[in-house]
């Protein structure tokens, strides 16, 4: 009976947790919890209005087990057209160093480390470490990320941090059983730097529509400093 009992609380656990975390912040991918044998998928769509620069970036995640995730993006440029449109593989492994699950949510901190992988020959490679913080309870879910760019030979440095807040609108409360439809709220304060300029802060708002397999999101984004631009972003992700 004890046995039969863990299990279901096991099982409670475990769907609640995977739902909760499918909200995930809407400019990183590397807090998405992935379990053993899992995959996620995402297309999103990012346009620069001042710029006009319009890109697609596909994102993959698989879930080797518990602790260790492997993380593979690559964007590739709607317009401008011209050469170079395929941009660079980026390559990332993620390893949990802490978790702690409760009925009441979880705290959770990975180590990343990958390299980046050039699609254009005269372009050098880049090794790319960093970490990521995970906390999430009740209807609050807060991601924090940082990753730093190591260039090799005549490729420059680069680093991102991401801080992401998503909030549960919709329901206040969540069932005691399954998996649901849920709508968070969701604000970001973002940093994009390269070797040679200014760290650009950034502010993001959107919207998540999560369901048990499949979501949509989206959300705007704007620079706070340097070049002051303004971006839309549309995405969907698959959950396999």
């Amino acid at each position: 009976m004890r046995i039969l009992q863990n299990n279901w609380i096991a099982l409670f656990l475990f769907l609640s947790m995977t739902s909760s975390l499918f909200g995930m912040g809407l400019r990183s991918f590397v807090a998405l919890p992935v379990e053993e044998g899992g995959s996620v998928l995402r297309f999103q769509n990012i346009y620069a209005s001042k710029s006009e620069v319009d890109l697609f970036v596909s994102s993959f995640a698989y879930g080797i087990d518990a602790k260790q995730t492997l993380l593979i993006g690559m964007p590739y440029r709607l317009k401008p057209s011209g050469d170079n449109r395929q941009g660079d593989l980026s390559l990332l492994y993620r390893y949990m160093l802490m978790q702690n699950d409760s009925f009441e949510g979880t705290s959770r901190l990975a180590l990343l480390g990958g390299a980046i992988i050039p699609t254009e020959s005269e372009i050098d490679y880049a090794a790319q470490a960093g970490l990521v913080y995970i906390y999430f309870k009740n209807r609050n879910e807060i991601d924090i990320d940082i990753l730093y760019k190591k260039g090799f030979d005549s490729r420059l440095d680069a680093a991102n941090y991401d801080i992401s807040w998503q909030y549960r609108l919709l329901p206040s409360v969540r069932d005691d059983w399954g998996i649901t439809q849920e709508l968070n709220s969701v604000l970001e304060l973002n940093g994009r730097w390269v070797e040679g300029t200014n760290i650009t802060h950034q502010v993001t708002l959107g919207l998540q529509w999560i369901h048990a397999n499949w979501v949509l999101e989206g959300g705007f984004v704007k620079d706070l400093n340097n070049a002051k631009e303004e971006r839309y972003l549309l995405s969907a992700r698959f959950h396999f």
